[in-house]
């Protein structure tokens, strides 16, 4: 694997269908679904933000998702996974950059427009290991990347109350 550019991670998304799958040589199989049935928002890839709606396993087993509410502040569209008592986050560090941290040690960024496709740009002296991959890799296509900061978000809303 390339730990630079990801070139080995398959990457899998039906947002309509709900599914995700991240896999590659050397990877932890990653799958993230949404309950079958629900109607999935169109500006989120996986089609929605739920913890309850979502089911993640790795290599089979459970993890835990803990997917922020994406409000105001960029930190509210922060996404946590905890795989076997390792925790990621990924978070929104600009319009198009999220940062992965895993124990709270960053990691690199990701970007992802939600098309399935996701860029990595992992710290030279903290590479990843292959869970890191696997995992921030699915979060970024399940959840997209960036976000604007909150005084443009706030200026947005006070010009669509203005007629």
């Amino acid at each position: 694997m390339d730990r630079n550019t990801g070139a080995d991670v398959r990457i899998e998304l039906d947002g309509a269908a709900g599914t995700l799958r991240v896999s590659g040589p050397g990877l932890p199989v990653v799958e993230l679904v949404r309950a079958p049935g629900t109607e999935p928002a169109d500006h989120i890839p996986i089609g929605t933000r739920r913890a309850a709606l979502l089911t993640l396993t790795v290599d089979g087993a459970p993890a835990v998702l803990r997917p922020a509410r994406g409000r105001l502040l960029r930190r509210s569209y922060r996404v946590d996974a905890v795989v076997g008592g390792v925790r990621h986050r990924l978070v929104p560090c600009s319009y198009a950059e999220s940062r992965l941290t895993r124990n709270g040690r960053r990691l690199g960024t990701l970007i992802s427009t939600g098309d399935g496709r996701v860029d990595p740009e992992w710290l030279p002296d903290r590479g990843p290991e292959p869970l890191d991959v696997a995992v921030g890799t699915a979060l970024a296509a399940a959840f997209g990347t960036g976000a604007a900061p909150w005084w443009e978000t706030l200026g947005d809303i006070v010009a669509e109350l203005i007629p």
